[in-house]
C-alpha cells in the first residue's frame, strides 16, 4: 500500500531558491563594501587636502579607523546574540555609505573626525557580520563559497579605485565623487537586504544562536593560530597597498605612472585568484588550497625583495595577489568549521585580528625600510606569511584533521546532485 507523503517544512527547490538570492544579495553586499572602502583609501591625499590635515596628524586619523572598527567587531559579537547578523548588515551599510558621503563633504576637523569614526565603529559591525552569512550560508551549502564573496569585494575595490582615479582626474569635489555612488549602491543594498539568508528568511536554515544556546564557546586558544594567519595575511596585504607605489619609485626606480600599476594588478589578481579559490578548495581541499597561497605569496614578496627592476618587481606584486587572496576568505570558513555552533563570536572575534594586521603592517615595514633597507624588510612579511604553513592543519574540516582535509557535505546536502546550488 503506497501512502501519500507528508510534505514536512520546505521543499529542496523552495530551499535551493532562497539560498541563491541569498548568496546573491550577500555578494552584493560584498561588492558595495569593496567600492567603499577603495573610494575612501584611494582618496586620501584629496580628503588631506580638503580638511587641511598635517602629514603629522593624518597618522592618527588613519590608525583611528581601524581601531574604532575593531571596536565594532567586538561589539558585534554580542549584539548578534540578540539581533540576526543579517538585520545588523542591513543597519550598517547604510551608516557606512552615509559616512563615506559625510567625508566628503565636511569642512572642519571635527566632522571629519565625527565621519570617520562612524565609518569605523559601523564598517567593523558590517566586516563581521558579512563574514557572519558568509560563514552561515557556507554551511547550508555544504561546500566551498567563501572566496566567492570575497571576489565580489575584490571586484567592488576595482570598480570604487577606477571611480576614484576618474575623480581624482577630473579634479571634482570629494562629495561630487562620493554622491551618486552613495545613490546608486544605498536603495541598492537596502533592496538586496530582503533575500538575506539568517535576516528574516521563511526557510529552515541552521541558525548558530541556537547551538550557542546549547552551551558551546569560543575557546581563544583554538582560535589563536587563525587570528595569526589573519594577523600575517593583513600584514601582507597592507604592505602592498601602502607601499608598492613607492618601492617601484624609490627602490626599482620607475616612472611615477609605472609606480601605480602594482596595485591595480594585485587587485586583479587577487580577483582571480578568489574566482577560481571556491574550486580549488573543492577539488582539493582548504588545507591544500592554504598552504599554496601561502607558498606563492612568500615566492611573491621573495621576488619584489631580490627584483633588480620594475618589471620583476610587478610579477612579484601579481604572485603575491594570486597568494594572498585565499588566506583571509579561509581563515573565516576555518574559524566556523572550527566552532559550528557559535561561528558568529568566532568570526567576530577573528575579525578584529584583520584590523591589528592593517594596523601593524604598513608602520613595520615603514620602520624597517627606514633603519634598514626597503628591499629586507619586505622579506619580513615573507616570513610571517610562511608561519601559516605551520598552523595549516587548523583548516582542515574537524572530521578530517587527521584524513584528507577535504570539504564534506552536510547530510542535508546528500543527494542534491545535478540540482545543487
Amino acid at each position: 500500500m503506497i501512502y501519500p507523503q507528508v510534505a514536512r517544512g520546505p521543499t529542496l527547490a523552495a530551499m535551493t531558491d532562497v539560498l541563491r538570492r541569498g548568496r546573491a544579495s550577500l555578494a552584493f553586499s560584498f561588492f558595495a563594501q569593496g567600492a567603499t572602502f577603495a573610494l575612501l583609501v584611494t582618496r586620501i591625499p584629496a580628503i588631506q587636502n580638503r580638511y587641511g590635515v598635517s602629514d603629522a596628524l593624518l597618522p592618527v586619523f588613519l590608525a583611528a579607523v581601524p581601531i574604532l572598527a575593531g571596536v565594532g567587531s567586538v561589539t558585534t559579537e554580542q549584539l548578534v546574540k540578540r539581533i540576526r547578523p543579517g538585520l545588523l548588515l542591513r543597519c550598517l551599510q547604510p551608516v557606512v555609505l552615509l559616512a563615506l558621503l559625510g567625508v566628503g563633504s565636511g569642512e572642519h576637523l571635527a566632522e571629519l573626525g565625527i565621519a570617520l569614526g562612524a565609518f569605523g565603529l559601523a564598517v567593523g559591525g558590517l566586516d563581521a557580520s558579512m563574514n557572519m552569512l558568509g560563514v552561515s550560508l557556507q554551511r547550508s551549502y555544504g561546500r566551498s563559497i567563501m572566496l566567492s564573496f570575497h571576489a565580489a569585494f575584490s571586484l567592488g575595490g576595482i570598480v570604487g579605485a577606477s571611480l576614484a582615479w576618474v575623480g581624482a582626474h577630473w579634479q571634482l569635489a570629494l562629495w561630487v565623487s562620493y554622491l551618486p555612488v552613495v545613490a546608486v549602491l544605498l536603495p541598492a543594498t537596502l533592496v538586496g537586504s530582503r533575500w538575506y539568508v539568517g535576516g528574516g528568511a521563511s526557510v529552515d536554515v541552521p541558525d548558530e544562536r541556537e547551538g550557542q544556546a546549547q552551551g558551546q564557546s569560543v575557546v581563544f586558544k583554538l582560535l589563536l593560530p587563525l587570528c595569526l594567519v589573519m594577523t600575517f595575511a593583513y600584514i601582507g596585504d597592507s604592505t602592498v597597498s601602502n607601499w608598492s607605489a613607492k618601492y617601484l619609485k624609490d627602490v626599482l626606480g620607475s616612472s611615477e605612472q609605472l609606480s601605480t600599476v602594482p596595485y591595480n594588478v594585485y587587485m586583479v589578481t587577487t580577483l582571480l585568484g578568489r574566482s577560481l579559490g571556491d574550486s580549488g578548495v573543492r577539488r582539493f581541499g582548504a588545507v591544500a588550497v592554504v598552504r599554496l597561497g601561502a607558498v606563492v605569496a612568500a615566492l611573491g614578496f621573495a621576488v619584489v625583495a631580490v627584483a633588480p627592476g620594475a618589471w620583476v618587481g610587478m610579477l612579484g606584486f601579481t604572485l603575491l595577489g594570486l597568494g594572498l587572496c585565499v588566506l583571509v576568505p579561509q581563515t573565516f570558513a576555518a574559524a566556523g568549521r572550527l566552532f559550528p555552533h557559535a561561528s558568529d563570536a568566532a568570526v567576530a572575534r577573528l575579525n578584529v585580528f584583520n584590523y591589528v594586521g592593517f594596523l601593524i603592517g604598513s608602520p613595520l615595514v615603514g620602520a624597517l625600510g627606514d633603519a634598514w633597507s626597503y628591499r629586507w624588510a619586505m622579506l619580513v612579511p615573507m616570513v610571517l606569511v610562511l608561519v601559516t604553513l605551520v598552523y595549516a592543519r587548523s583548516f582542515a574540516p574537524q572530521s578530517d584533521r587527521y584524513g584528507g582535509g577535504h570539504e564534506r557535505p552536510r547530510t542535508a546536502d546528500v543527494g542534491r546532485g545535478s540540482n545543487g546550488l
